[in-house]
């Protein structure tokens, strides 16, 4: 099933500026998908059509079959975007709270609430935190509380702007092995990267973008020895003539 719908998409920014360029994509239910490319590229430009955060200059994007113009609310219930600082999605006064506050924003009741959050602090390990206030969390923890409020949404598809920045490295490997278990329980992922080092090994498909355009779209393995060419640098076990191995062996 197709759960992403692009097409003929282009945006236009308010300097005049054209961030996207006529963008065709579908995206089937279930995948894990990689956005690649350097900064600048677009990566962002595109996510934030997923759930209206931008709108399109012209075209369309639909999810699950809906314009997301046309019912906003409904549509970021389905799609739920994690960005690069974390912060800037902390409200709560604690961790409990925070994962709380969108289920609350849907006027659900105070039982739907808790088992909503209950059920997200669970997925992301942080349920022995759940009292503890947000700016005291280390990054990793706090990328995950991140995640665990989108999950209290319940959404079908997760998208993550350039999940492992600023992170050290067990903090990426909590957030990879976040993302790896709900795709693994059935979620649609989409990551937006410039280093695909960490992701490699994981990711069904492969879509590069470069000046506000996609310019190739496929596996992994076909497109690896393309990368430098579009300035995203290539896996070191790759360029040292190994396999690309996940980073949670």
């Amino acid at each position: 099933m197709k759960i992403i719908e692009i097409e003929n998409l282009n945006h236009r920014f308010a300097d005049g500026t054209l961030g996207l360029k006529n963008i065709n994509l579908t995206i089937e239910e279930g995948t894990f998908v990689v956005i690649a490319g350097p900064n600048g590229s677009g990566k962002s430009t595109l996510l934030r059509h997923l759930n209206g955060l931008l709108l399109p200059t012209t075209g369309t994007v639909r999810v699950a079959g809906i314009p997301v113009p046309e019912n906003l609310i409904s549509v970021r219930q389905m799609v739920g975007m994690v960005f690069q600082d974390a912060d800037s999605q902390i409200v709560g006064e604690t961790v409990s709270d925070d994962v709380a506050f969108g289920p609350e924003n849907l006027c659900l009741d105070r039982q739907e609430v808790n088992r909503r959050v209950a059920r997200a602090l669970d997925l992301v390990n942080l349920v022995k935190l759940k009292n503890q206030k947000p700016h005291l969390l280390s990054g990793g923890e706090k990328r995950r509380l991140a995640i665990a409020g989108i999950l209290a949404m319940e959404p079908k598809v997760l998208v993550f702007d350039e999940p492992f920045s600023s992170l050290d490295y067990p903090g990426i490997k909590q957030v990879l092995e976040q993302i790896i278990s709900l795709h693994q329980t059935g979620h649609t992922i989409l990551v937006a990267a410039h280093d695909l080092e960490k992701v490699m090994a994981h990711t069904d498909r492969l879509v590069i973008m470069n000046h506000g355009k996609v310019v190739k779209d496929g596996s992994p393995d076909q497109l690896i020895g393309e990368l430098e060419a579009f300035g995203i640098r290539q896996p070191c076990a790759y360029r040292l003539g190994g396999e690309v191995q996940s980073w949670l062996n």
